[in-house]
C-alpha cells in the first residue's frame, strides 16, 4: 500500500506545469489495395495523376517506407488559380509522425504549364535540404498539368540533390 503511495506522490513531485501534448496518426482508409511502390521514376506519375484535374493549385506529399513502398499521402495546401501556400514545417510534421523514409513532394499548375517558377525552385531547394537534415529525403517534387505534361526537378536539377546520394533511395537517374 506505501508503494502506490510514494509512486503517487513521485508523480505529482515530477508533473510538469504545462499540458502534455499526444499526437495520433488517423489513417484514412478509403483504398483498398496491395502495396504501391516506385520502382522507377515513371511510377511517380501514377500517383499524381489526380493533381491534373485540380482547378487550383494543390500541394501534396507521398510518403515511403524504406523498401519504397507508398504508405500513404497528405494534402500540404490547397490553393488558389495560381499559388498554394506551403510551410516546411506542415510537410515534415506529417512525414514524421508517418514515420516515413522518404517524401515525394508534387503539386499542379493548373494553368497547364508545367515549368517551375523560381518560387518552385527556390521552395524545391530549400525542402531538400531540411529532408536531408531531417532525415527524411526528399526524392522528388514533380509538377502535373491539366494536358498531362509532368515535370520532374530531379530529372531536370539534379544538382539539388548533388550533396546527398543517400536521398536518392530509387538511384534515380538523372
Amino acid at each position: 500500500m506505501m508503494d502506490i503511495m510514494e509512486d503517487q506522490t513521485l508523480k505529482k513531485q515530477l508533473s510538469y506545469i504545462v499540458p502534455e501534448f499526444r499526437l495520433a496518426l488517423i489513417k484514412e482508409s478509403k483504398v483498398d489495395s496491395c502495396p504501391l511502390y516506385i520502382n522507377i521514376p515513371s511510377d511517380i506519375g501514377k500517383f499524381v495523376e489526380p493533381l491534373k484535374y485540380a482547378s487550383e493549385e494543390h500541394f501534396v506529399s507521398f510518403h515511403l517506407t524504406a523498401k519504397c513502398q507508398v504508405i500513404g499521402y497528405h494534402v500540404v495546401s490547397r490553393g488558389t488559380l495560381s499559388e498554394a501556400i506551403i510551410h516546411a514545417r506542415e510537410i515534415f510534421k506529417t512525414a514524421m509522425l508517418a514515420n516515413s523514409s522518404s517524401i515525394i513532394l508534387a503539386h499542379n499548375h493548373p494553368s497547364g504549364q508545367v515549368m517551375p517558377s523560381n518560387e518552385d525552385y527556390t521552395t524545391t531547394e530549400t525542402l531538400v535540404k531540411i529532408g536531408d537534415w531531417l532525415g527524411i529525403p526528399v526524392i522528388d517534387h514533380v509538377i502535373i498539368s491539366p494536358h498531362g505534361g509532368t515535370y520532374s526537378f530531379r530529372e531536370n536539377h539534379a544538382n539539388l540533390w548533388a550533396d546527398n546520394e543517400a536521398g536518392n533511395p530509387l538511384r534515380l537517374k538523372e
